[in-house]
């Protein structure tokens, strides 16, 4: 794909969809002393809850999926209709969902770029600190899968290293901002639905991630094997994904819910059917509101 803003030469992947999903977050326990009848103590043990699940102010990193690229027009961004920042009727963003269409419009702010990969990560969370948002959303992973071939594909480790700078690095401004983390589209998934659509698979031919979608038609055993090699690597991923925010009590995963979504060509974008449609943008919305309201996330 073409470059826009500073990245648009690295054409970037979304697949699509929403469903349920929460994440991963912990609670901090400690402990309280009152005298019991016998003259001994016991000690009550209180969990606090870390979590808000009203958070008044958010920030999005990422990629191509969260500036709303080909969803209004073709090869351009779309931040309006953006699951995370939007502020589409349509769509019904997170931060509209959250924090109201008119207070959404000043107190939330959209870092993602086009062609961003997990490398990128930490530069953009690092532009997103000087707002000092109470929630940032990532979605990013979908280019570290997508390249030219396998071999290009962004390897588990840098991968993994990568995102825990990128924490890193917003952890040294912002300790108690909080952090919703969607898992990587399912690109096999991608492949199967976007397949079914001639014009579809002309538009892929132009080299949008090739490492899945070339040869769309292809069934040989090696080009299974390519995809399946794909396929691995988003699940490694998302693996990544959830062990490193983990560790983190103010980090939530989606529970692989963005991955899991079945989406069909309706959450497409009908110019490369590959980015998420404005349905699709809702859809992930959805998602991504369920998990940060969400009284305890799941595993």
């Amino acid at each position: 794909m073409r470059k826009q803003r500073r990245r648009r030469s690295r054409a970037l992947v979304g697949a699509v969809a929403a469903t349920a999903a929460l994440g991963v977050a912990g609670c901090g326990v400690f402990g309280g002393s009152s005298a019991a009848p016998d003259g001994g103590r016991t000690r009550a043990a209180r969990t606090v809850q870390v979590w808000d699940r009203s958070p008044a102010s958010i920030a999005a990193v990422g990629d191509s999926i969260t500036r709303g690229f080909d969803a209004c027009t073709v090869l351009s961004d779309c931040p309006e209709v953006s699951w995370a920042t939007g502020t589409s009727e349509q769509v019904d963003s997170l931060a509209v969902r959250l924090l109201g269409r008119a207070k959404a419009a000043d107190h939330s702010w959209n870092y993602a770029e086009t062609g961003a990969r997990m490398a990128d990560l930490s530069g953009q969370l690092a532009d997103a600190a000087v707002r000092r948002p109470q929630l940032v959303t990532v979605m990013v992973g979908a280019n570290d899968a997508c390249r030219t071939s396998v071999r290009a594909m962004t390897s588990v480790a840098a991968f993994r290293t990568q995102f825990e700078e990128a924490l890193g690095t917003l952890r040294t401004s912002l300790p108690r901002t909080q952090v919703y983390v969607a898992s990587v589209p399912n690109l096999k998934r991608l492949w199967s639905e976007g397949r079914t659509n001639p014009l579809g698979k002309q538009v892929w031919k132009l080299g949008i991630c090739p490492s899945m979608l070339s040869g769309a038609d292809d069934l040989t055993s090696a080009a299974t094997l390519r995809r399946d090699k794909v396929q691995q690597r988003v699940e490694d991923y998302n693996k990544v994904l959830e062990e490193v925010c983990a560790k983190d009590r103010r980090c939530r995963f989606d529970g692989g819910a963005v991955y899991a979504y079945r989406f069909g060509t309706d959450q497409l974008s009908h110019w490369d059917w590959f980015h998420p449609s404005t349905d699709g943008q809702s859809k992930l919305a959805a998602i991504a509101y369920r998990a940060v309201t969400a009284k305890d996330p799941v595993d």
